[in-house]
């Protein structure tokens, strides 16, 4: 379960993000979505444990600098920033040593098969196009197998049949109670997955509501988008 309360964090003197709070709950699904500096990679950000900020954010009870709560955490940045010196199978084995995961062979080796990285895997990173490099940081932060997962633009640089791989995957880990924010534009992409929408704007939250809520309205995502964010 991931837990944020109060989450506020300034550039300077400016506030990119002001006292946010929010809940993802085990094998929900919840999108983070809004214009461009609205404050969402700010958000996902400080809960990787990459910022510094105001606040409290609780992975698994356990707050989310601490060695517990990184323990269970999963993070794919929007820009996959590989070492170029290891290759495929190297980032792999690296992620899984860190978070101290054994018998991960097997499931790496699924991983690298369901993104057509098997002839890949002794390639160094410096090596791969940027679709690839996606491709790898996706198995990275899949191999520790996290009970939270933070996703920003995953699909982008990704070719169709990678996209589809990627919604299997976040409705298997979706089944198996992984809670999992993704942060993204292209809303289209996870009408079919999303258990809560939030939608931010100038660093608040102008709507967070389940979908549950929507029942008995014919809306897509980008429509309700769209309703809270254009004046």
């Amino acid at each position: 379960m991931l837990e944020v309360s109060n989450l506020s964090k300034y550039y300077g003197k400016t506030k990119a993000v002001s006292e946010v709070s929010f809940t993802v709950e085990p094998g929900k699904i919840a999108v983070l979505a809004g214009p461009n500096g609205a404050g969402k990679s700010t958000i996902i950000k400080s809960i990787a444990g990459l910022l510094r900020y105001e606040g409290n954010i609780k992975i698994c009870g356990a707050y989310n600098k601490t060695v517990e709560g990184k323990r269970h955490l999963g993070y794919i940045p929007e820009m996959p920033s590989l070492f170029p010196l290891l290759t495929v199978n190297e980032h792999i084995t690296l992620m899984a040593h860190s978070f101290g995961i054994k018998d991960y062979e097997k499931r790496a080796e699924e991983l690298l098969k369901l993104f057509d990285l098997e002839d890949k895997k002794n390639k160094y990173g410096s090596e791969l196009s940027k679709g690839m490099q996606q491709k790898v940081s996706i198995c990275c932060a899949l191999i520790t197998e996290p009970k939270v997962l933070l996703i920003d633009e995953p699909m982008i640089g990704l070719d169709p049949k990678a996209i589809r791989n990627v919604k299997e995957i976040l409705m298997e880990l979706k089944s198996k109670g992984t809670a999992i924010v993704l942060s993204t534009h292209l809303l289209d992409s996870v009408q079919d997955l999303w258990d809560k929408i939030l939608i931010m704007k100038t660093g608040q939250f102008v709507l967070t509501k389940e979908r549950d809520d929507f029942d008995n309205e014919d809306k897509s995502l980008e429509d309700i988008f769209f309703q809270f964010t254009e004046e």
